[in-house]
């Protein structure tokens, strides 16, 4: 059975709890893209909450759903929640790269320049493609025609 609303808070708790951090992270993106998205204040509103006995890569993934929050809020125009700036939330202590190759300097390289500010200052490398949309594309690929140009895709390099 499927939630009303998947919140962020519910988001991180299932992380909490073993789900795997990216199909959370699918789960609310679905929300707030797809299927409520005339509720986003409401999928953001409540704080997520750091378990007492958090482990380093729990709160990794703390820092990077509060870095989500307002990178969201940001793109979509909305007030970003007052919980998001909490000290607990501010930024690593060690860099995190994150993503395909993550591990590779030439890859470390493209993420330090790409990686969106409420990523970096927390940092956390990402690169600028790590909420690119499903919905938004197949909204602007229902536009074109065979005989028109295809637009370029959030995942091509002229949108980076």
């Amino acid at each position: 059975m499927w939630p009303e609303l998947q919140t962020m808070r519910m988001t991180y708790q299932q992380i909490t709890k073993g789900e795997r951090p990216w199909n959370a992270l699918g789960d609310f993106l679905n929300y707030w893209f797809g299927y409520a998205p005339d509720r986003r204040e409401e999928l953001v509103q409540d704080p997520i909450q750091e378990p007492e006995d958090v482990t380093a890569e729990l709160h990794q993934w703390a820092v990077f759903c509060a870095a989500s929050v307002e990178y969201l809020c940001q793109r979509s125009g909305l007030p970003c929640p007052d919980w998001v700036t909490a000290p607990n939330y501010n930024r690593l202590s060690e860099p995190w790269f994150t993503g395909l190759g993550a591990h590779k300097p030439q890859v470390q390289a493209r993420l330090l320049k790409e990686t969106p500010e409420p990523f970096s200052r927390r940092n956390i490398y990402c690169g600028n493609r790590v909420f690119a949309n499903k919905y938004e594309l197949a909204e602007r690929s229902r536009g074109l025609s065979p005989s028109t140009p295809s637009a370029p895709s959030a995942l091509s390099p002229e949108t980076a």
